[in-house]
């Protein structure tokens, strides 16, 4: 029998780093996850290299991170923490729904890409889906790259039998 996972039942709540450059989002963020048992804020960062140092130094579950910051951006912070010493699971959460971030951050090892319009209790969702070591795409991200996928020639896929 596996014992209890991040944010399990009976188990450790998952830790969260928060990454964004405006102290609002951030702010709003914590608050919502401060009303969650199953979830707890160990930090928070205004740019990508602040973000990768405190991944290293608390280990955090979750990262939420923000694309668009000054200095490091969301993009190179998200491989960075994906390939350090504490790797976690970022979620990039972003007013860009663009798909260049979108290809840029999933290459970077990001886990879920989500934008900011979305409701608060499916950004939290998303957060605990993430720990679970899944991914998760924002809807309109999902039928864009369905579509992408599904347009794309077909080429002939040799099966082997041994």
């Amino acid at each position: 029998m596996t014992s209890p996972g991040p944010g399990d039942p009976g188990g450790a709540p998952i830790r969260v780093l928060l990454v964004d450059d405006q102290p609002l989002v951030r702010t709003a963020l914590r608050m919502v996850m401060a009303e969650a048992p199953d979830l707890t804020v160990v930090g928070e960062a205004g740019g990508g290299a602040e973000a990768v140092r405190l991944a290293e130094r608390e280990a955090p579950d979750v990262v939420v991170m923000d694309i668009r910051m000054p200095g490091m951006d969301g993009i190179e912070a998200t491989r960075r923490i994906v390939e350090g010493p504490s790797p976690a699971h970022v979620i990039v959460l972003t007013t860009f729904d663009d798909d260049d971030y979108v290809y840029g951050a999933l290459r970077a090892g990001a886990a879920g890409f989500l934008v900011k319009d979305m409701a608060l209790d499916d950004i939290l969702a998303a957060v605990r889906v993430v720990a679970t070591g899944d991914g998760l795409l924002a809807p309109g991200v999902t039928r864009r790259l369905i579509r992408e996928f599904a347009t794309r020639p077909t080429t002939p896929v040799a099966l082997s039998l041994i």
